[in-house]
């Protein structure tokens, strides 16, 4: 599960009228969303300022939790963290990989939505949260599926909102 969120949107509102903002979240979405897609990605919501994406290895692949890295290190680079007058759009990404249901969610009125639910998926969105902008917080679990290299990342330990025991994350930036 990979959630991106722009960090500051509400500053970057608060200097743009209605309509510039607008197409900074179109841009948001359309960049981000194109990353998704072509690294088979299911995409949950777009919500304001955020995006999220889920990578099920029955459609992707089983190295599933290796290009949803790619895919975030993607975002980063295609929202200017690599750009040395940095980014047009400051984003942090979170990445994390469990079981999680997947699926119709729907109310006795008949409004169907697709989506994925469960403890992976808010483990995910808390580690999105948390990122700061140009960075990617990756769990330890989805660092090990993922085959990363972690001896010259930086390690952290984060507290999660809702979670008992505080979560150890790696930390990667985009440097080219």
């Amino acid at each position: 599960m990979l959630f991106a969120d722009m960090r500051g949107s509400t500053q970057l509102a608060e200097g743009m009228n209605p309509t510039e903002f607008k197409e900074l979240i179109d841009r948001f979405y359309s960049e981000t969303t194109h990353i998704l897609v072509h690294s088979y990605a299911m995409i949950d919501k777009l919500a304001g300022d955020e995006v999220s994406g889920f990578y099920i290895p029955g459609i992707v692949g089983k190295d599933f939790v290796q290009k949803s890295v790619e895919a975030a290190l993607d975002m980063l680079r295609v929202t200017g963290h690599s750009d040395p007058q940095g980014p047009w759009a400051p984003l942090g990404v979170g990445i994390h990989t469990d079981k999680a249901y997947f699926g119709a969610v729907s109310s006795k009125d008949g409004l169907v939505e697709l989506t994925a639910l469960g403890d992976a998926v808010n483990i995910a969105a808390r580690l999105g949260s948390q990122a700061a902008a140009g960075e990617v917080l990756v769990s330890e679990v989805a660092a090990q599926k993922a085959g990363l290299d972690t001896s010259q990342l930086a390690k952290r330990r984060l507290e999660l909102k809702g979670k008992r025991e505080p979560m150890d994350v790696w930390v990667l930036r985009v440097t080219e």
